[in-house]
């Protein structure tokens, strides 16, 4: 992002005087780091809040980090209270759990829960510590990224969030129906990828960035997408490509899939896939009557963005574990009890949107908006992430 800081700063939470072991940040060439690894300041958001944020306001997602969208739709539409039982089906960065967290300790205004006096600060506010012990309210928290939640789950628990008040758990959403006794009187579900996940070669999730091609959401279990390609027929991609992420050009790009892979070419990594998806595409399109160049190059973008999405979809059962969920909430919900989940793309907002409005016409929910909330242009701006995002809820009757 910016040239290296050399000075190292005390940690939050450390008393000054107490010995800190020193780690050197690794060197990179020039004076601006390239990959993600390299990407230190991403990797410390509290230390270099300041930084973030200027990258934030242009637009733009830090590598590393997600920002959570439709916030103050989601708090609107769950009404949490002071000792309430909520669950956050998808912890991911924790962004939508922080904010979850303070409307059950009853808390407004920043609070830096770094700050190892920000109890007293509360209380300074009109919250007194005893009030602040019986406000609190159990959240548990869902992920089935075992990395990134062992690392939101650090940074949570650093910032004074203790087991109280969070339950952190292993656990794809769909089990909810047999995986909890107590009713809850709030749910979330945000089914988006997590910018981290995004950004993390490794990972393999975005066409943008060489690495292996994995998507697995649990990289511990299950087969990667490399695997599961080399298993599919021609039939059976081009159906992926179309029900998954309505992809015009799926027969072509299942076409070249299987072509590629008759000539012995193994598709292991995103760029091999990018490769074979771009040509296929642009050969496709090229020659319609009144497309550009730039008009092509935005086809083959949507279409990348596209393959990625069904093969991802593909891999993690992700309609198999939104089916789950949906058919859990009736039992895991509270009579008055509020769900709000948030889709990104239209194959999941349909089938919420499915649930929901059986779910009134039976006299299972009530308070079911006709339409999707939208995140706001000026949000949309700020995190363009945000734009294709749909929130929709319901209350338990």
């Amino acid at each position: 992002m910016e040239s290296a800081d050399r000075r190292q700063e005390t940690p939050a939470g450390i008393a000054q005087g107490e010995e800190t072991p020193h780690k050197r940040r690794a060197h990179y060439k020039g004076t601006h780091p390239h990959t993600f690894e390299e990407k230190y300041k991403e990797h410390d958001p509290l230390r270099y809040a300041d930084t973030i944020e200027k990258v934030i306001e242009k637009g733009s997602t830090p590598a590393g980090m997600h920002i959570p969208i439709a916030v103050n739709e989601i708090l609107t539409a769950l009404r949490i209270r002071p000792g309430e039982n909520g669950l956050d089906c998808t912890l991911g960065y924790g962004g939508h759990t922080r904010r979850m967290l303070r409307c059950l300790l009853g808390l407004s205004g920043e609070i830096d829960f770094s700050d190892p006096e920000w109890a007293g600060k509360t209380a300074a506010a009109g919250v007194t510590t005893k009030e602040l012990a019986a406000a609190r309210g159990p959240l548990t928290a869902l992920d089935v990224d075992s990395e990134n939640m062992a690392r939101t789950e650090r940074m949570l628990r650093a910032e004074g969030f203790d087991e109280r008040i969070l339950t952190v758990r292993h656990l794809n959403f769909a089990k909810i129906g047999t995986a909890f006794d107590a009713k809850f009187d709030f749910i979330l579900a945000d089914l988006g990828v997590s910018s981290m996940q995004l950004d993390e070669p490794a990972r393999g999730f975005s066409w943008k960035k060489d690495g292996p091609l994995d998507l697995r959401l649990d990289p511990a279990s299950g087969v990667t997408a490399a695997e599961r390609l080399a298993e599919l027929s021609l039939e059976e991609i081009a159906g992926m490509l179309r029900e998954n992420a309505d992809e015009p050009c799926a027969e072509e790009i299942a076409r070249a899939i299987i072509r590629a892979e008759k000539k012995g070419e193994r598709i292991g990594t995103t760029a091999q896939l990018r490769a074979i998806v771009e040509d296929a595409v642009t050969k496709a399109v090229s020659g319609t009557q009144g497309l550009k160049k730039r008009d092509v190059e935005e086809l083959v973008r949507k279409s990348l963005t596209r393959t990625f999405q069904a093969l991802r979809i593909d891999v993690n059962h992700e309609y198999e574990s939104l089916y789950g969920l949906l058919s859990a909430l009736p039992e895991v919900l509270r009579p008055g009890g509020r769900v709000a989940i948030l889709t990104f793309h239209s194959g999941e907002d349909r089938l919420v949107k499915k649930a929901f409005r059986l779910g009134a016409r039976d006299g299972i929910y009530t308070d079911v908006p006709a339409d999707a909330i939208r995140p706001s242009e000026a949000e949309c701006r700020r995190n363009p992430r945000a734009r294709s995002a749909k929130l929709r809820t319901a209350v338990r009757t």
